[in-house]
Order: C-alpha cells, then structure tokens, then sequence
C-alpha cells in the first residue's frame, strides 16, 4: 500500500492510519471489479430490488458512464449478452 496516500487519507480525513489503509484498499478492490463483473453484480442486486430487465438495462449503462476506469458505451444487447451469455 501506498503509504504518502495512506497518510493523506488519514490527515485529510481524521482517521487513524490503519482505517484510512483499510478503506483505500476497499475502494481500489470496488473499482477493480470488470465491467462483466459489474454488470452481472449490479443486475442481480437490481433483480431483488424488483425491477425489470427494460429497466436494468438503463441503469446499468448510465452507471457504466459514470465508473471511474469507463467501460465504454455498451448497448442493451452488450449487457444482455454479459449477464446470460
């Protein structure tokens, strides 16, 4: 781990040390996740909540937009085929 960010997590934040290096390494594992990998994950959190695929489909590609590392514009099709192969 990086420790000049560590310490700059920590002095910008309050936390001690240890809980800025834990919360580093729990956003940098978040934003490692694939684009498939997100997309499946997203889409079944989604299904629980009730919603219907019409719908996933968009909110899964307008959060694709906004992911730091951009995954490019897929198409609903694009998404379809990650989730169901």
């Amino acid at each position: 781990m990086d420790q000049q960010l560590v310490r700059h997590v920590a002095g910008s934040t309050g936390l001690p040390a240890p809980v800025a290096e834990r919360v580093i390494a729990d956003v940098i594992a978040y934003f490692r996740e694939t684009t498939e990998e997100f997309v499946r994950r997203r889409h079944g959190e989604l299904r629980r909540r009730g919603r219907r695929n019409a719908e996933i489909w968009r909110i899964v590609a307008a959060e694709l937009t906004e992911r730091p590392v951009g995954a490019g514009e897929l198409t609903e099709r694009q998404l379809r085929r990650i989730v169901y192969g």
